[in-house]
């Protein structure tokens, strides 16, 4: 079912006790951009900013996208530089080949369909200039959390709670992925894959636009 509302309502409803939890940057990401430089960057699912600061320092211009508006607005405290905009990333509001530089990490595993998921990962290569790359991450079977069946072709959807102060819980909904579905995902996509591994719990790919 796409519930893609109901998740933007989730994440408004978080959003000032997540972000105080997101500090520092991934550092898978900061592997990626490292020695990488682009005239403009894009952050997918951008949260409170942490990744938007660091495509800061790599690129003339960063461009932070999130469906929570809450999010966006810790955001713009952490990254003031950066031009921060309200989308969905199964449809980016950014110009064909506009960007040469982009993370999407640890947001296309909320994207509640197969069918959305596929069409975001058309969205960034859309967006992606020609000499342009980026990272993708999405939760894996891998992770700690889950008993998973290591042979297993694809994952499965799950709710996981978000505890607020207090200890309310508000259930927010994951595709885990296997290893070899996020795999299948991004090759029926319009990316090219340069690579594609597991790191702390996540499937990770770095691709181009093909």
């Amino acid at each position: 079912m796409d519930d893609r509302a109901g998740i933007r309502a989730t994440y408004d409803r978080i959003a000032a006790h997540f972000s105080s939890t997101r500090e520092y940057p991934w550092p898978e990401v900061e592997s990626f951009c490292a020695g990488r430089r682009a005239a403009t960057a894009l952050d997918i699912g951008c949260g409170n900013g942490r990744h938007t600061e660091l495509l800061a320092e790599h690129a003339d211009r960063v461009i932070g996208l999130d469906v929570s508006r809450e999010l966006l607005s810790a955001a713009g405290e952490r990254a003031p530089e950066a031009a921060l905009v309200a989308g969905d990333a199964a449809s980016l509001p950014i110009a064909d080949g506009s960007v040469g530089l982009a993370v999407y990490v640890a947001t296309l595993h909320h994207l509640p369909t197969r069918c959305l998921r596929r069409e975001s990962l058309d969205e960034l290569a859309r967006a992606l200039d020609d000499d342009g790359a980026a990272l993708v991450s999405a939760w894996s079977t891998a992770h700690d959390r889950f008993e998973a069946d290591a042979d297993a072709e694809t994952g499965f959807d799950t709710e996981i709670d978000w505890t607020l102060p207090g200890g309310e819980t508000v259930p927010r909904y994951y595709h885990i992925y296997t290893l070899a579905e996020f795999d299948a995902d991004l090759a029926a996509s319009d990316l090219t894959v340069i690579e594609s591994f597991v790191s702390s719990g996540n499937c990770y790919a770095v691709v181009e636009s093909s």
